[in-house]
């Protein structure tokens, strides 16, 4: 499970994430949601360690990011929304180095990387230098690193960006069926579509603030509009134009 407890980040005067209260329990996948600059990124940064809060509590299946950040990580899996790769290596190669960094035994690597490259379809360039990966493979390759070492929490930040419609597919089912088994799923997300079709809950984010956490339908009689698509209840909430929703690039 995840927890935030009173979490703030400040960069400077300026507060990027402020007393973020947030407990997200096992098996349900959760979508994050919010404008450019709402504090998403610093939200995900701070639940993967990259982050520490200015204040507060971050916990990974009971484990404090700050105080037990070894096991912490262990517990986790995480794909960003920029997939970094070792240009070098081969898929292969790097699926071996983080199977090495998640202290996989090595009479179960082998195992476990064959496992991943089948579920992703990477058989037919696993061989090759990631410096010749379109971005779909790149991120392929990320999500085996990711689900590698079978973590209990996973971090997803834009996860469909570069997936082909089958990868899409192959990732959605794959999702269900791990939240199945008891996976939490933290996902933050552009594309309200799938946060309405993959999420159990979902967060609206708006200036480092929470200002809704629930289900969709929860949603729907919580915000007074006219129509009740979910893109008319999140504008409504996050007070943006319209025209200003042209551009959702990278977020704080």
């Amino acid at each position: 499970m995840i927890q935030f407890e009173n979490a703030t980040r400040n960069y400077g005067k300026k507060i990027a994430v402020c007393d973020l209260d947030l407990t997200i329990p096992s098996g349900e996948l959760f979508a994050l949601l919010g404008p450019n600059g709402a504090g998403k990124t610093t939200t995900i940064k701070m639940l993967v360690g990259l982050l520490r809060p200015s204040h507060g509590v971050v916990r990974v299946c009971g484990h404090d990011l700050i105080i037990e950040t070894r096991s912490a990580h262990s517990r986790l899996g995480y794909v960003p929304d920029e997939p970094y790769l070792y240009d070098k290596l081969t898929g292969h190669e790097f699926l071996r180095f983080i199977a090495d960094m998640y202290r996989i035994p090595q009479h179960l690597t082998r195992a476990h990387i064959d496992r991943e490259i089948k579920r992703f379809e990477l058989q037919d360039f696993a061989d090759d230098l990631a410096e010749n990966y379109s971005l779909g493979m790149r991120q392929r390759l990320i999500f085996a690193a990711a689900f590698l070492h079978d973590p209990d929490v996973l971090v997803l930040d834009e996860p469909m960006v570069g997936l082909d419609p089958r990868s899409v597919r192959i990732v959605k089912d794959l999702l269900k069926e791990k939240t199945a088994e008891g996976m939490t799923v933290f996902m933050s997300t552009h594309t309200l579509a799938m946060a309405e079709e993959m999420a159990d809950r979902m967060g609206i984010m708006v200036q480092g603030k929470i200002q809704f956490v629930g289900t969709v339908s929860e949603l729907r009689e919580q915000v007074d509009v006219d129509t009740k698509s979910l893109e008319s209840l999140y504008l409504k909430i996050t007070s943006i134009p319209i025209a200003d929703q042209t551009n959702p690039s990278n977020n704080t």
